[in-house]
């Protein structure tokens, strides 16, 4: 997890130097926040710090709570208990200006063309007409639309359609971009198309959330993640410490000679074999002390330590929170 609020404490300034230092860091700041709908506990005591400049991903299984987290950044439905702050601001009426966010239930005029809706919310967005006449071709263009710019939304694709709200979204180039679940319905390439423009946004730094049970899109964007269940936090850091921490437990061996030894080694709990190699589940990850076990036993070829990958660290802690909660 992000650094606590009181780890950047001035000595003088105490808890509110702290908030105020940490507003200037953080783009998005959750404290204890909590929603109930009648007795269900969306969401339960959650703190988030969302660094400025990053991509971060909220994941869960579908109603995990990410939607509700979402909707209550933007105030579009209010928190029972605990506080946000976005933009280092408490009130988001007044950074809204600041913000793009694109929900999960999409909202186009479809009697419209794609030229002029983009330029109709552009002008919402406070766009003047220089800037929309660069901007709207622009951006058109960028997503692939160009050539459908004087269709009506209605004649679209659902992947069309989807990118055209992306547009929407970012047209007045805000600095934070919130996307609930942004590839759905989009096909591989405008996936990677969409991808592209958001690690763009996020080197130019500008913060990026998106929300997501598409585990592999969160592996390929994410500086950070929070994996949400039940309305809980499980996760919450950057996506190198999550992989360092969830060590390996398998490893990937090729031995010369008899192999049987193996599966009597004292750390060892399982053995298949595929091939030419031996999966190898260890009881702890000290995978070290196995190679130097393998070595005296025998001539080591190849030894690969798997790491997991973000979708298996995901079964297995959604898996655990399951099993504790029930």
């Amino acid at each position: 997890m992000n650094a606590p609020l009181s780890s950047v404490e001035d000595r003088k300034g105490g808890r509110t130097e702290s908030i105020l230092i940490q507003s200037k860091m953080n783009a998005v700041l959750l404290d204890d926040v909590c929603k109930s709908f009648g007795q269900v506990h969306a969401v339960d005591n959650l703190s988030v710090q969302v660094s400025v400049g990053s991509v971060y991903g909220f994941l869960g299984p579908n109603g995990a709570g990410k939607t509700t987290t979402i909707r209550m950044i933007m105030n579009i439905i209010r928190p029972d208990s605990g506080r946000i702050e976005i933009l280092g601001d408490g009130q988001i009426e007044q950074v809204k200006t600041r913000i793009g966010y694109m929900p999960e239930e999409r909202g186009l005029y479809r009697k419209m063309t794609v030229r002029k809706v983009l330029a109709y919310f552009g002008a919402i967005k406070g766009l003047n007409d220089h800037e929309l006449a660069h901007r709207v071709p622009r951006w058109l263009e960028r997503v692939d639309l160009a050539d459908w710019a004087d269709k009506k939304v209605e004649e679209l694709s659902r992947g069309m359609h989807q990118k055209l709200q992306f547009a929407v979204t970012v047209i007045n180039e805000p600095e934070l971009v919130i996307l609930d679940e942004p590839f759905s319905g989009l096909d591989p390439l405008n996936q990677d198309l969409l991808k592209t423009i958001i690690l763009e946004m996020r080197d130019e730094g500008k913060t990026v959330i998106f929300s997501t049970h598409v585990m592999h899109e969160a592996e390929k964007l994410c500086d950070f993640i929070l994996l949400i269940n039940r309305g809980k936090p499980i996760l919450d850091d950057r996506l190198d410490h999550i992989r360092s921490r969830q060590s390996a437990h398998t490893v990937s061996v090729e031995l010369e000679g008899d192999v049987g030894f193996v599966e009597t080694l004292p750390m060892v709990t399982a053995v298949k074999s595929k091939g030419n190699r031996l999966e190898v589940t260890l009881a702890d990850a000290d995978t070290q002390q196995f190679l130097q076990a393998l070595l005296q036993r025998a001539r080591v070829r190849a030894f690969e330590v798997k790491v997991p990958s973000l979708h298996e660290i995901f079964v297995n802690l959604v898996g655990a929170s399951d099993a504790e909660d029930s």
